[in-house]
């Protein structure tokens, strides 16, 4: 019966399994977590795993908890009693060794985690060996398998990298020998052994250490491969002789053992035929990692020796061919993908002549695989029987292959790659061209096979090939009309527009038969033609820009019955081929085109204010994405005594989009997409948009106190940086009137950080830090001396609270920004080079007045930061938080090291290790001193990441650490 003990523990573990309200769950989880933090846990691990009347999944709860307990907290223990855990768990290893297998592998976890840190612990494997005696194979092996996995992984373990190595060293490289001879002996030991996929595992654990030749030169060498023809150990064996191609990838070095490996290798060919006739996936996907891992280890090799090699390129390929079910090609793709690169390199031209001739079967299997299969059914349209997911996995297939395609095209040459596409398309239409009705079109499947292929090698094709595109093009564009010929048809010309540019007179054919596909009934073809007309317009606007008022006329009637992402892409098309206007030609042609829809603008803005609908709101978005589209592509160029003329029209449409910004404050959705307008004027146009800025600069003002939106703060700054000081043509005074423009803008954002928490406004947090991180580049002069300086570096420290990845970040990079100019080397290539350096503070002064600053606040930064990698940073913010605290530590050591251990100290009780808090601030003198600010990153994150690992991450509950300031703002 279970002890009274631990009875609150299962009971706890019941109540997580049933189907109980949320809150008795929570309860239960607070206090399993709590359990597994305790010392009592190691006792009472012990006593359910020792239980007999114990479930198996409380058993594995124990398990999983003393491997924490052992990794996290084994100084909860006197070193004393580490001999008897070790004796205890072997105990309980061996009560086990014949399973449950999830238990066992957590007790073998535990016992590798112990024997790491058991530093004194040198006999590890004969004690273990002799402790779980013969009988135990199974239990020795998976023992054996974890142990350099998990020293591999101690980072986690609590010893300095000093330690780690030696008892690396200990653990491994010395018992490397002894692990080998054991291997050989249990190999031996008996037929199911040599078949134990256990063994094959440990083997495959263990080439961390052994040599990859030492076990090829011995017997385990026709175990693995014997392996391969027993069910039972299969995947173990291709595993692990995958894992000995790795170990020789260094051809030269392991040249010896490859010639042992490579005829096994390719005797084990016939096996390839022998999985596909069986249909047997699992064997298939296996005999290809074989050989395809192979190729990839040896490329280097296969062509210095094309023809000692050509076996195994041959093998890969007929894996390929016979793979029906598509399962298994896709792990052909990067030996193809890597040997294309190496036989494309000129040292290797005669491995590429002599493998011609694979990759040009290669295209051909290719071509076949990417057929959609034929329906079994009547129904021709549902290819998948309603198996969506398959649907889309070959979707994502079909263009895995294409860039197989394109490979093929490095080595044979595009136009060899593209005639064989253009040879199916003819074979084709002599052969049913005839038999194809408005209604069906017999095996469609193989006509758009070939037109896929064309469409995905579009990229390799040069404007100038003149054997094969000639011929192809009048023949794509007379395809019957079925659905999915016609979207590969027009989605293949879209690929091929650089090289209509180049040849203008097949250009009106393919643009009628684009423009055709707008009135298709299949929406799928709608958003092919739309895509394709993008391509044309971009690439051909020169030959299409005296067409502008029939384009007009085509586009008008078109655009209002299309899908919102076809829209967009017509009109990225259409807007092209405005911007090849002459430049007197552009306020017209843009009034043209962009007049209705601002009139559409209009319309919608007083339809969205009045009904107050979703669908209205959208529509006018989607506006307004148009109007960015051609803001975007029509910039033309003139000389600087020149009116812009696309400028001129901006300003037209300024009051427009300001009022409409007036009208939704409320909504920051369109807020962002009129900023973004804005803001494309700003890059589009530089500084030619200098009459708009008043205006401009006033509504930005205006905007973001009325919305607290941060795309205000996006708009300021572009314009900061466009008309900085030292830009060209941008005066003095007009750089100081951007800077007083800025400072107000910051003067807004400081007052509405006062008045809300940062968790309320992590987009405005982070569209300002950006801006202040541009500013502090180009106006650090003006800024840090500044008044609102020492505020918007009390809102960054309490920004850090935030658990955001992006606002953190910027954040965090104007911090490291902002302490550099505390230093000799600061964060800008303009440092003092301005034409106003006589009247601005020396370097020197800007470094005094960052650190008066740090010195006020450095405390709650250390402390903040700290916290944050603690407890709530994500991954990606920890490089760049520990890069503050090494500023900090540059800028002012002394002080720093105070704050940073009045931080730890500050810590809950218990969180930190005994005498831990001492050895972190030895370790952090030492690499002060020795300035090596590597190894100094590399101990705060060490400190930092293992806190999290043993306080945090393994229970997700536990948070605490300094309680952060509330930001307050007086001004």
């Amino acid at each position: 019966m279970a002890a009274d003990g631990f009875a609150p523990i299962l009971a706890a573990l019941t109540t997580m399994q049933s189907s109980v309200d949320q809150a008795r769950k929570l309860q239960a989880h607070t206090f399993l977590e709590t359990f597994q933090k305790s010392p009592e846990a190691w006792t009472s691990t012990h006593t359910i795993l020792s239980s007999s009347d114990v479930p198996l999944e409380a058993k594995l709860f124990a398990a999983t908890t003393l491997k924490g307990k052992i990794i996290y907290d084994l100084d909860q223990i006197p070193r004393s009693s580490l001999p008897p855990l070790r004796d205890s768990l072997l105990s309980v290893l061996s009560e086990f060794r014949s399973g449950p297998r999830p238990i066992r592998t957590q007790l073998c976890v535990c016992l590798a985690n112990l024997a790491i840190q058991m530093t004194e612990w040198k006999d590890v494997l004969p004690y273990v060996g002799s402790r779980l005696g013969s009988s135990a194979g199974d239990c020795i092996l998976e023992f054996l398998q974890v142990l350099p996995e998990e020293v591999t992984e101690g980072r986690k373990i609590n010893l300095t990298e000093e330690d780690l190595i030696v008892r690396t060293k200990e653990l491994l490289e010395d018992n490397a020998p002894r692990v080998m001879t054991l291997l050989v002996q249990y190999s031996k030991s008996s037929p199911s052994a040599a078949t134990n996929p256990r063994l094959l595992e440990c083997m495959t654990s263990w080439l961390r250490e052994i040599p990859a030749a030492d076990i090829v030169k011995s017997p385990l060498l026709d175990v693995i491969v014997n392996g391969l023809s027993s069910d039972v150990s299969f995947e173990a064996s291709v595993d692990c002789m995958c894992a000995i191609y790795r170990d020789t990838r260094e051809v030269d070095e392991s040249f010896e053992t490859i010639q042992i490996l490579y005829p096994k290798l390719v005797a084990l060919r016939p096996k390839i035929a022998e999985a596909a006739d069986l249909q047997d996936t699992d064997a298939m996907k296996g005999i290809t990692r074989l050989f395809a891992e192979a190729g990839e280890a040896w490329v280097v090799m296969i062509a210095r020796l094309p023809d000692d090699f050509r076996g195994l390129v041959e093998a890969i390929l007929e894996c390929c061919a016979r793979d029906q079910d598509r399962d298994a090609i896709s792990l052909t793709f990067l030996f193809w993908t890597e040997f294309k690169q190496m036989v494309t390199v000129e040292r290797y031209q005669r491995a590429r002549t002599k493998f011609g001739d694979v990759f040009a079967k290669l295209v051909d299997i290719m071509i076949k695989h990417l057929e959609f299969p034929t329906p079994e059914g009547p129904n021709e349209i549902d290819l998948f029987g309603g198996d969506r997911g398959q649907e889309e996995k070959f979707r994502e297939f079909r263009h895995a292959m294409g860039d197989v395609l394109k490979d093929c095209c490095e080595v044979i040459t595009v136009t060899e790659c593209l005639g064989k596409a253009f040879n199916l398309i003819q074979l084709w239409v002599a052969t049913y061209a005839s038999q194809s009705t408005a209604s069906h079109v017999p095996h469609w499947q193989e006509l758009e096979a070939p037109l896929f292929a064309m469409r995905a090698m579009g990229r390799m094709v040069s404007p100038e090939e003149s054997v094969v595109m000639h011929q192809l093009i009048p023949l794509i564009v007379q395809i019957p009309d079925h659905d999915k010929l016609r979207f590969q048809a027009i989605m293949a010309l879209g690929r091929y527009t650089e090289w209509t540019a180049q040849h203008p007179e097949f250009l009106e054919q393919q643009l009628n038969f684009v423009i055709a596909g707008f009135n298709h009934p299949s929406g799928e073809v709608v958003r092919a033609s739309a895509l394709a007309f993008r391509f044309f317009g971009t690439d051909c606007r020169k030959l299409l820009k005296d067409h502008c008022i029939p384009l007009h006329d085509f586009y008008e009637s078109i655009l209002d019955k299309l899908p919102q992402v076809s829209q967009d892409e017509l009109t990225e098309g259409v807007s092209y081929v405005v911007s090849a206007q002459p430049p007197e030609q552009i306020y017209e042609t843009l009034k043209l085109y962009c007049d209705p829809i601002v009139e559409r603008l209009k319309i919608r803005a007083n339809q969205a204010k009045s009904e107050q609908g979703e669908e209205g709101l959208l529509a006018l978005s989607d506006t307004l994405i148009l109007l960015n589209i051609f803001i975007n592509n029509v910039q033309p160029y003139y000389a600087p005594t020149e009116e812009n003329q696309a400028v001129k029209y901006c300003r037209e449409i300024l009051p427009v989009l300001s009022a409409v910004a007036e009208n939704f404050t409320d909504n920051v959705n369109i807020l962002e997409r009129i900023c973004k307008c804005w803001r494309t004027m700003i890059l589009s146009y530089r500084t030619a948009v200098f009459p708009l800025l008043g205006d401009l600069a006033n509504q930005l003002a205006k905007g973001f106190q009325e919305s607290r939106a941060g795309c205000f703060l996006w708009v300021t700054d572009a314009i900061l940086r466009e008309f900085a000081d030292g830009q060209e043509f941008v005066e003095p005074g007009t750089t100081e009137a951007i800077y007083n423009f800025f400072q107000t803008q910051a003067i807004a954002f400081l007052r509405i950080m006062d008045q809300m928490s940062p968790g309320d406004i992590p987009d405005v947090i982070e569209d300002f830090f950006r801006l202040l991180v541009d500013a502090l580049i180009y106006y650090n002069h003006q800024f840090i001396p500044a008044a609102i300086c020492g505020p918007t570096l009390s809102a960054a420290i309490a920004s850090l609270v935030l658990q955001q990845q992006p606002p953190l970040i910027v954040t965090l990079h104007y911090l490291r920004d902002f302490l550099s100019y505390g230093t000799d080397r600061p964060a800008s290539s303009q440092f003092g080079d301005n034409s106003n350096a006589a009247s601005q503070p020396s370097a020197a002064e800007l470094q005094k007045l960052v650190k008066d600053l740090v010195a006020l606040q450095g405390e709650a930064l250390v402390q903040r930061t700290l916290a944050g990698m603690m407890f709530t940073f994500p991954r990606d913010c920890l490089q760049d938080a520990a890069g503050v605290l090494i500023a900090l530590f540059e800028l002012m050591p002394q002080q720093t090291a105070l704050w940073f251990r009045g931080t730890i100290a500050t810590l809950p009780a218990g969180s930190v290790k005994a005498g831990e808090a001492d050895r972190i601030m030895n370790n952090i003198a030492a690499k002060i001193q020795a300035g090596d600010l590597r190894k100094l990153r590399a101990v705060l994150q060490d400190f930092t990441t293992s806190y999290r690992r043993r306080n945090v991450a393994p229970r997700d509950g536990l948070f605490g650490g300094p309680e952060p300031a509330r930001f307050k703002y007086k001004g």
